[in-house]
């Protein structure tokens, strides 16, 4: 149904125009003799069409059309003004602030219809294009949302596959990344980036897919070259994931490169100092090493909760970034819902 408001403060003026609207297939008409009324209710109501007189007392024609314009959505709204045959100036100042057609006093029966009709018309394609525009939309969110959800999968399961190959378990992975996310809401970044670490941390450690088994799975501490040669890892994983076209898989690439390095310089593979590491580099740092520490291993046993809290408030600003420490500890009780959700390999992002 189509609303169409007519705005007359001369009642017979009204009753004609209602009569001729109820011709009209499909239109509801919606009568104010008040201008003012008239407004309130556009500013809240979505109409199809306005008809409104020149000749009313304030707001007049033109200071409705003026306001109308204004309120949110209603750029569009067809709208027809009714005024003397010699208003031309008159004319002129609707055409400006809004008004797409004129009617002419004494309302002629048939123009009314005509024109009334042509506006309508365009209303309809309007409302008709809105919605095809909504459907499309929704179906790329769609159809985005499944893409998102394989490569999320994917990721996941390359991750797993260097894991595979190293003590860790693959609810480490789902616990740093849920971390990261946890340390870059309180950092203050916005929800797309709050995603993309959630989506990208898992891949930090890929490149340990290229680390020969007898450094990575060695028991004991690694000797000066043992140690050289896993700290390639970065470097390897960086060199996996660079240069893809995929957001997720680009932060990855950031985050596999320099969550190692340290906030006071000593980390690797360059040892950049302090802001000059990737912001989700250090990120990633602390939520790896928090869950490192505090996850048991073959070769150790799981730290107590306290013990690693106290690691993470000694090395800040050594190891860690200070914001990052802080904003990990900003909501403890998200930290330990994090930490005892995911305690097996087949939890799910």
């Amino acid at each position: 149904m189509m609303n169409v408001v007519i705005v007359d403060d001369t009642e017979i003026n009204v009753t004609l125009l209602r009569h001729l609207v109820g011709k009209i297939s499909g239109c509801t008409a919606l009568c104010y003799t008040s201008s003012s009324e008239a407004l309130q209710w556009c500013e809240a109501n979505m109409p199809d069409l306005v008809i409104v007189d020149y000749m009313m007392p304030a707001p007049d024609g033109l200071e409705f059309i003026r306001q109308f314009r204004g309120f949110p959505g209603k750029q569009d709204i067809p709208l027809l003004m009714v005024t003397a045959n010699d208003h031309k100036d008159v004319r002129y100042q609707a055409l400006e602030l809004g008004a797409n057609d004129f009617l002419t006093k004494p309302v002629d029966k048939t123009e009314f219809m005509a024109r009334s009709r042509n506006m309508l018309a365009l209303r309809r394609s309007q409302k008709q294009l809105a919605e095809r525009a909504e459907w499309l939309a929704e179906e790329v969110r769609k159809a985005t949302f499944d893409i998102l959800a394989r490569e999320r999968e994917i990721v996941f399961r390359l991750s797993k596959a260097a894991e595979c190959r190293d003590p860790e378990t693959g609810a480490h992975i789902l616990r740093m990344a849920h971390y990261s996310q946890h340390i870059a809401k309180y950092l203050g970044l916005t929800e797309a980036d709050q995603e993309l670490i959630l989506e990208a941390a898992p891949m930090h450690d890929i490149g340990k897919v290229g680390i020969a088994d007898h450094i990575l799975l060695k028991p004991g501490k690694l000797d000066p070259d043992e140690f050289a040669i896993m700290q390639q890892h970065t470097v390897l994983g960086h060199e996996i994931l660079k240069n893809s076209e995929s957001k997720v898989l680009q932060a990855g690439a950031q985050i596999a490169l320099s969550h190692h390095e340290k906030f006071d310089g000593s980390g690797y593979p360059v040892g950049l100092v302090g802001e000059a590491i990737p912001l989700f580099g250090r990120i990633v740092a602390v939520a790896d090493v928090f869950d490192a520490l505090t996850s048991a291993r073959p070769y150790k046993k799981a730290w107590e909760l306290e013990r690693a809290v106290a690691f993470l408030h000694e090395n800040a600003g050594q190891h860690f970034d200070p914001a990052c420490v802080d904003a990990f500890f900003a909501e403890w009780s998200e930290v330990l819902q994090i930490h005892s959700r995911f305690q097996d390999e087949e939890a799910a992002l």
